[in-house]
């Protein structure tokens, strides 16, 4: 009886693959089946494609016989991966086919949507359940990353694992969030290219890319929009009927300005509205949310193949435009990299830095003269190993990141001789208005790594660390440090991001100049014209080898980075703490009343409460 069931159950599984498919769209299947998850969205119950029509046009696009390759760039939170989860529900049930979902990295991103995303949807979508065996690890074929249905499979992989990348035949790929994906899978090359070679053999191949975009020029996602036909979603005006892009510019709030309007006193985002790009109308959001309803999405060239959209937060239902302004001010007050994410993730556009290098004579005009300045709450260092010197530089930080430079020494001789470590730990062992270097980052490439990694293992109490830079342009500044075992000293190794740092570093020269969050302030008669030079040695460029941009820091002929290099590891060496600026400001201010308590009682300073730290030494709070 047990036997008759299961063949039965077979049977009905390959006649599926076989009956004649109705005639219905991915938007359609998603209306009648899908149900949302609790743990994983914010309305959960049943899907209504109404609620954010711009995904329609989106979802049926993989079901237009004239498209093979569908282009997503678009801000953050307006339902992109839902697409994504819609696209791959479709196909276990409606039309069965190997599926490919690859994620910048496999763990954690692809794992963690496999269960986070795909395993919730299989379970709480009725036509669904059942259809995708549950993870086992004694079934290959059925594990978090690779799942087996009728007719089909999903493989979830990601972008940094060629192997993942070229192995069986592929009729849909989707690839999430790619300007977030390596340069290479390995030494294999461009990992979207690998994956959509596994789709080419058929002919009714769909390819999905899709992603927030990051920097103009290098951005992935934008160069493939641009090969596309670049649809956009136009909505009607509540008034005049006019259709339009809904745009940033025309997002306005009252705003209380200087008597020469110069100057934001204060803002009113409660006063948000959108404006009319023609006739001036003022909508509110429910007038927004019931025009986005009514709008639809239109191409700017010819569909040749690549159907291209681009989509902002301002089209979404989940959160009111006062939020958007408010997110937007809180950006700006925060400094460059917050700015950054709200361009990219809120607006759906690229960041653009402004200039590929900065400019030696504009930064020599902003020295100024000071000794310790008051807002400064913490002391970072960083060290340049030469074959016959050490270069030390050292920054004081106040909040939000704006910063000075303190000292820049120069120790000559060879770092094989003891006597230059021993001029070094002098160099170190001060203080600035009672503070101390909370995190020391020194270079353990070139000539010197063994004695680099005999003093940062001897220092590693005092937050002294040996570092190694990692070009990639995706590389994260600060990665978790790593025990270097196949050293005989053992030192912690960090890993720094230092083309990512350089990136943002860069902006700070160009954009930001005048004192705020992330301005850079330069000491006189120690930042000169060398220094300046030394500082601007290297610019942004962009190359491009077979259809595909490449960024890369160059070197000026003949010029030194080292003033360059120890700003970079100076910035890194203040990440890697992750400091809270309030908790470290009342420490400050903590450490000056009890001196000056000291000193009109004429006993010793009573001792301040350190600051608490998890075990990794990152700076979270006080006590």
């Amino acid at each position: 009886m047990i036997r008759n069931e299961i063949v039965d159950k077979v049977a009905l599984e390959i006649l599926s693959i076989f009956k004649p498919k109705a005639d219905i769209t991915i938007s359609e299947w998603a209306d009648q089946n899908r149900v949302l998850s609790p743990e994983a969205s914010a309305e959960a119950g049943k899907w209504r494609t109404d609620k954010a029509e711009y995904l329609r046009g989106i979802m049926d696009a993989f079901c237009d016989p004239k498209i093979h390759t569908i282009v997503v760039m678009s801000s953050s939170q307006v339902g992109k991966t839902e697409v994504i989860n819609n696209v791959v529900g479709y196909h276990i049930e409606h039309d069965p086919a190997p599926i490919l979902v690859v994620q910048p990295t496999v763990d954690p991103m692809a794992k963690a949507w496999s269960k986070d995303r795909l395993a919730p949807m299989l379970r709480d979508t009725p036509s669904l359940r059942g259809r995708v065996k549950e993870a086992r690890s004694r079934d290959s074929g059925n594990t978090i990353t690779h799942k087996s249905f009728a007719g089909g499979h999903i493989s979830i992989v990601g972008a940094n694992s060629p192997a993942g990348l070229a192995s069986r035949p592929i009729r849909i790929v989707l690839c999430d969030e790619v300007d977030r994906y390596p340069n290479s899978a390995g030494a294999e090359g461009d990992p979207i290219n690998l994956a959509f070679r596994r789709a080419e053999t058929f002919f009714n191949r769909k390819c999905g890319i899709f992603s927030t975009p990051t920097i103009k020029g290098a951005s992935r996602i934008e160069a493939a929009f641009d090969t596309s036909d670049q649809r956009r979603f136009f909505v009607p005006c509540p008034h005049c009927k006019t259709p339009q892009i809904l745009t940033w510019s025309n997002v306005i709030w009252d705003k209380k300005t200087s008597a020469d309007g110069k100057e934001v006193i204060e803002n009113y985002p409660q006063t948000t509205r959108y404006y009319c790009k023609e006739c001036g109308a003022a909508w509110d959001d429910k007038e927004r949310i019931a025009a986005v309803k009514k709008g639809e999405w239109i191409a700017a060239k010819e569909t040749t193949g690549i159907a291209g959209f681009w989509i902002n937060a301002l089209y979404s239902a989940w959160k009111p435009l006062s939020s958007r302004v408010e997110e937007f001010i809180n950006a700006k007050k925060d400094g460059a990299e917050s700015l950054k994410t709200f361009i990219n993730t809120t607006l759906g556009e690229s960041w653009e830095i402004g200039g590929d290098k900065a400019d030696e004579t504009e930064l020599l005009k902003r020295v100024e003269l000071y000794d310790t300045p008051d807002p400064i709450v913490l002391i970072t260092a960083a060290i340049d190993t030469q074959d016959d010197r050490l270069e030390l530089k050292i920054m004081g930080w106040a909040d939000k990141e704006e910063s000075y430079i303190l000292d820049y020494v120069i120790i000559a001789g060879s770092p094989a001789n003891d006597r230059v470590w021993q001029e070094l730990d002098l160099q170190l062992d001060r203080e600035w208005d009672g503070l101390r270097i909370a995190r020391l980052f020194i270079d353990s490439g070139g000539h010197n790594a063994d004695q680099v990694y005999k003093w940062a293992k001897r220092n590693e109490h005092k937050g002294f660390f040996a570092i190694k830079g990692n070009s990639d342009f995706n590389a994260p500044i600060i990665q978790r440090p790593k025990r270097l075992n196949t050293s005989k000293y053992k030192p912690l190794l960090w890993s720094l991001g230092v083309s990512t740092a350089k990136e943002q570093l860069l902006y700070r020269l160009l954009q930001i100049k005048e004192p705020s969050a992330g301005y850079i302030h330069f000491k006189k008669n120690l930042c000169d014209e060398t220094y300046f030079k030394s500082l601007t040695s290297e610019k942004l460029v962009t190359k491009w080898a077979m259809g595909k941009a490449t960024r890369r820091w160059e070197l000026t002929k003949g010029a030194r980075n080292e003033a360059w290099d120890l700003l970079v590891y100076n910035f890194a060496a203040m990440k890697s703490l992750n400091p809270s600026w309030e908790a470290l400001k009342r420490y400050k201010e903590n450490a000056l009343i009890a001196a000056k308590k000291a000193a009109q009682d004429k006993e010793k300073p009573a001792p301040v409460k350190p600051l608490k730290r998890r075990a990794s030494g990152f700076i979270t709070a006080y006590k």
